[in-house]
């Protein structure tokens, strides 16, 4: 089985956590397609989510992580892209329910509102939990915009 490919992005508020979680993906032998930013001078966000969201919606990665003071504006520009299912996650039990009931593909990290532990963690419980799927497929399968008036 090939190993899981994880497109990583963030903004100036986010790079201070993008390290450590790239350290530890790393460690784990993932493939890592770091798509910036690289420095703390600021900068646009979504410049580094549509990359990330481009990289999972062409399958170019399984999954993706982004990293800005709230994840709200990463989130946004993330979810634009078709298929895309990007999830703010704060805490344990949310990251858990985006992946079990969500089957999002994407990771959002509010670096401004958690540690480089909890970012760590909360990698770790988004990339080991599976998706339920069940009832949650077929709302899941609803989230699509072509979906909407059936």
């Amino acid at each position: 089985m090939d190993p899981l490919t994880i497109a990583i992005g963030c903004d100036h508020a986010g790079f201070s956590l993008k390290k450590p979680i790239m350290d530890y993906l790393e460690k784990q032998d993932y493939v890592i397609l770091d798509m910036g930013t690289f420095s703390e001078n600021s900068v646009d966000y979504p410049d580094f989510a549509h990359p990330v969201a481009f990289a999972v919606e062409e399958e170019k990665a399984n999954i993706g992580i982004l990293i800005c003071g709230s994840a709200n504006g990463v989130a946004m520009a993330a979810n634009k892209h078709a298929g895309v299912r990007a999830a703010v996650c704060w805490n344990e039990e949310v990251t858990k329910l985006a992946r079990t009931h969500n089957n999002a593909n994407v990771l959002a990290l509010p670096a401004r509102f958690i540690s480089v532990s909890q970012g760590i963690h909360m990698v770790e419980i988004f990339i080991e939990t599976p998706f339920e799927g069940g009832r949650h497929a077929r709302r899941v399968d609803k989230i699509n915009m072509s979906h909407a008036h059936e």
